[in-house]
Formats: C-alpha cells, sequence, structure tokens
C-alpha cells in the first residue's frame, strides 16, 4: 500500500510492465507551483518475497520543476542464520520512459546512497544532470533481496520549482596519453569511485593510479556512466582514463571496457531472458570490450551466468587473490583446452583490482598490455590479442618467449608456427618476485616447476618440449604456500604462446 504526504491511505494498482521482471506501481501526482515552492509525497509499501527484480514507481512531473529530490528508507529485520535479509537499490528514469536500452536512463547509485537529486546544473554522483522536464518519471526501486517478512519502503519525493539552472557541456578526458611507442603499459580495468558504491574521488583514483605505477585506467562504475565527464581533469599525459561501466545483472557482471564518452549499457535482465548478446554488441559498436569480471565470486548476483561467447576477454583474477580466483584461473585454463580441441578463438585473461576504498589497493592486480601507443584503441587491441600478463603489482615484471625452428620466435599472446615435432625452447625471465615460485603450464596441466627464486626476485627458467607435447604455454609466479600441497597465491601470470601451425 501507498501513503501520500497529507495521510490518505489507499491500494495502489499494481501491473506489469513490457520489461522482462518488473511491477509498476500506481503514480504519484504534484501540482504546478510558484517558482522558489516546494511539494513533498511520500510513498509507503512493502514488497513480498519473490518480488520483480525491478519494481517502477511512476511520478507525475509538472511544468516549471528545476530540481528533482528523492530520499528513501526501508526495514532491516532480523532473520535467521543463513536466510536473507533486505536490500534495497534505487535509480530513476526520466520522461523519456524505462524501455529496456531506452534513453530515459538519469542514474543508479544502487544501495549506495539514502538520497539522490537532479537539476539541470548538477546531480548527485551516479545521476546526470540535466533539465527535469515535464511527463511521468519512474523511481526505480531494485529489491536485490528480500527477507522472510517482506521487505516494506518509504519514499520521499520533493520537487523544487523555478527556472532550471545552466547546464555545462560534459568534457571527456583525451583518448590518448603520452606513451613510449610500442611497449609494455601498465592499468587496472576495474574501479569504482563516489559514482557508484565506492568511496574515493576520481582525483584520489588517479593519484593511487599514479602511485601505483599504471599508465591507464577504466572507469567502471556499477550500472552509471554518470562519472564519465568527471575524469577530464584526472587524465594527463601520464595517465590514460578510458571509459565504461561495470554492467551489474542479477546473474554475473561484466566490464564495458573503454567504450566511447556517455555510453550507457543496461543491466536489467536475467541469463534467461536471452538479452544480454544485444547488449554486448552494442558495448562493441561504442568501441568497447566486454569482460566478464570475477566469474565466480560468490556474491549474490555475482557468479556470472551468461557463458563466453561473446567476451573479448575475461577477469580471472580480481582483486586480493582468493580461491575464487583460483577456481576462475582454472576454469580459464580449461577454455584454452577447450580452443585448442575446437579450433576456435581463445578468450585471453586479465586481472583487476575492483578497488572501492581503503584499504582496497588500486593496481593490485594490474594488467600488463603490450600495445603500439598509449592510446584507448591500442591498449584495447593488445587486451584483446592477449598480449599481456597480470601482476601484483609494478615490481612484478617478466617475459615469456618460446624459439624453434630456424630462428622463429613468439611472445604472450602469439604463436610458434613450427611442425609438430619441432623442438621448441621456452625461456622465462621474472624481475620483482622475491621467493616466488614459477611454474609452466601446458594443456597437460603443470609441466615445470622451478625451484624459489632468491631473494633479489630475479631469475631465468627455460624449459624445451615440442608442440605435439604442448599446444600452448603459459607461466605463473606463485608465493610460497602457506600450508600443505596447495600452491600458494600468484604473483603473476600470463596469457599463453600456441605452439604448432593453426
Amino acid at each position: 500500500m501507498c501513503e501520500d504526504s497529507q495521510g490518505g491511505l489507499g491500494r495502489r494498482a499494481l501491473f506489469m510492465t513490457g520489461a522482462a521482471a518488473a511491477l509498476t506501481l500506481g503514480s504519484v501526482s504534484f501540482a504546478s507551483a510558484a517558482d522558489g515552492d516546494q511539494e513533498t509525497r511520500t510513498v509507503r509499501g512493502t514488497l513480498p518475497p519473490g518480488s520483480p527484480d525491478f519494481v517502477y514507481v511512476p511520478v507525475e512531473v509538472p511544468a516549471g520543476v528545476r530540481e528533482l529530490k528523492v530520499a528513501y528508507t526501508y526495514d532491516r529485520p532480523s532473520v535467521p542464520s543463513g536466510t536473507l535479509g533486505n536490500a534495497l537499490d534505487i535509480g530513476v528514469f526520466d520522461d523519456r520512459g524505462t524501455e529496456l536500452g531506452g534513453r530515459g536512463f538519469r542514474g543508479w547509485s544502487g544501495g549506495a546512497r539514502t538520497e539522490f537529486f537532479l537539476r539541470a546544473d548538477d546531480a548527485t554522483p551516479g545521476y546526470l544532470p540535466g533539465p527535469v522536464r515535464e511527463g511521468t518519471w519512474h523511481i526505480a526501486l531494485g529489491p536485490y533481496t528480500v527477507a522472510p517478512q517482506g521487505l516494506s519502503y518509504e519514499i520521499t519525493i520533493t520537487l523544487t520549482y523555478g527556472e532550471p539552472g545552466e547546464a555545462a557541456e560534459p568534457v571527456y578526458p583525451p583518448e590518448r596519453a603520452k606513451g613510449r611507442g610500442r611497449a609494455w603499459y601498465r592499468g587496472d580495468c576495474h574501479l569504482h569511485s563516489w559514482h557508484s558504491d565506492g568511496r574515493r574521488t576520481p582525483a584520489e583514483i588517479g593519484e593511487l593510479a599514479r602511485a601505483a605505477g599504471l599508465d591507464f585506467i577504466n572507469s567502471s562504475e556499477h550500472n552509471t556512466h554518470a562519472a564519465h565527464a568527471h575524469w577530464a581533469d584526472v587524465a594527463g599525459d601520464d595517465l590514460l582514463v578510458m571509459l565504461g561501466e561495470e554492467v551489474t545483472t542479477r546473474n554475473g557482471h561484466v566490464v564495458a571496457l573503454g567504450t566511447d564518452p556517455g555510453t550507457f549499457v543496461d543491466w536489467r535482465y536475467r541469463a534467461r531472458d536471452n538479452r544480454f548478446g544485444r547488449f554486448a554488441r552494442q558495448i562493441r559498436r561504442a568501441g568497447g570490450l566486454v569482460v566478464p569480471a570475477h566469474p565466480h565470486a560468490t556474491c549474490i548476483g555475482c557468479n556470472w551466468k551468461f557463458g563466453f561467447g561473446e567476451a573479448d576477454a575475461v577477469e580471472v583474477w580480481n582483486g586480493p587473490y582468493t580461491p575464487d580466483d583460483e577456481v576462475a584461473l582454472a576454469d580459464w585454463d580449461s577454455m584454452l583446452v577447450a580452443s585448442v580441441r575446437d579450433g576456435r578463438d581463445w578468450i585471453p585473461a586479465m586481472g583487476s583490482s575492483d578497488a572501492h576504498r581503503s584499504p582496497d589497493a588500486v593496481g593490485s592486480p594490474q594488467t600488463v598490455v603490450l600495445a603500439d601507443d598509449l592510446t584507448r584503441e591500442a591498449v584495447q587491441e593488445g587486451i584483446r590479442a592477449g598480449r599481456s600478463y597480470v601482476a601484483e603489482s609494478a615490481r612484478v615484471a617478466l617475459s615469456l618467449r618460446a624459439s624453434g625452428g630456424r630462428g622463429r620466435h613468439a611472445g604472450i599472446g602469439e604463436r610458434l608456427t613450427v611442425g609438430r615435432d619441432t623442438p621448441v625452447t621456452v625461456r622465462l625471465e621474472v624481475t620483482g618476485a622475491p621467493r616466488c615460485t614459477a611454474r609452466l603450464v601446458t594443456d597437460q596441466g603443470v609441466v615445470h616447476t622451478g625451484p624459489p627464486l632468491p631473494v633479489a626476485g630475479s631469475g631465468v627458467v627455460e624449459w624445451r618440449t615440442t608442440p605435439s607435447y604442448a599446444a600452448y604455454v603459459r607461466a605463473e609466479l606463485r608465493h610460497e604456500a602457506a600450508a600443505g600441497p596447495l600452491p600458494g597465491p600468484l604473483a603473476a601470470f600470463t596469457n599463453p604462446i600456441f605452439l604448432g601451425r593453426d
């Protein structure tokens, strides 16, 4: 049920929208008022367990509104151990509607904020400034989890009347920084600022990125592109800032990496709706890469369920190395074997920090990419081609090469094209990894483990094989294991070098 601020109580009609798993409540109306006046309405209701993924509250906005402000609360009753409690996300769509992939999106803060505002000249982080036009707006509620008792909420909507402020044209960061020509560039492509559920400003992230030795970063806020216009002052000759979004669905998250400025990618679907392919194609049309994030993460809705047919790369290592990263690494290695077996394209691996707030370390891990220059296009091409490795910090550097057959050689992400029985030498050079152990991995598994590197952290490992024995080879650097037979956490790993003819 819903109640307005004047105390009137009445049951609102519920009906299904054209979008999958969505529900629309009855509308909230306002009357016109004089400049400077404010009007407030309060809406209350309860969502039962099993509610749709999205619930829309229509708001009839009259002409002459300068600012829309929304605040909300919801109850958090005690629940038994192992039972999910209440969590309610929020956002807003303007008079252009809530159509999936449409133009009405104006902001999303998930569960990170209890209130937001929009007007022509400013907006809460995560929301897009712009005029508050006359028409039907929709407050979007996302009942992420609902307790057995249900989820009771209260929404307070305030309109301020008056002339709109002066809207500023957005300024975006350049697509090029001062590079070193063809070189190895270090980046972190999964970061969160206060424009979604992070606590750092873009300026603070830029400072931390430079301190971590990064050459490029990617803006990837949850379900909003509102941060895109706030990175221009952070970028510089020494730091390339790419723009994107972490598309956060109920069946997994995907990083849209390096899209055109102002690109919004919708997230309101599940794997069963068969809509992800449409938005993956949108990401690529906007010049971005499709990168499933933390595919085996254990948080609700984080585990990737859309398959990898649309992926340009996959985030295998996310933040501090944990067991779900180990599972992701093993799963990715199985995909490499399948690509060899089926003769199809392979999916490169990446690593990113997913840093949100202190003490999350920006640039740990980081993806190190061989690119022709420090530009959006060149970095993306290096990632797409798999010419990259992942390291826990800028201290760790490595080189993996394979050679054989009349002086032929290949590096990470490349193919050494020689006969099946041609002798091949694989050489790994490492710096900055004291007491770490180097392992070489093929489609057969771990085939060579070197002794621990010295305290100085540098060393060389060589191994000889043939393409008939190893279809590919990749390298891992592991810290010393804490106990037992399990390998220690990663310090670095590479994408593979393929051996033999296509």
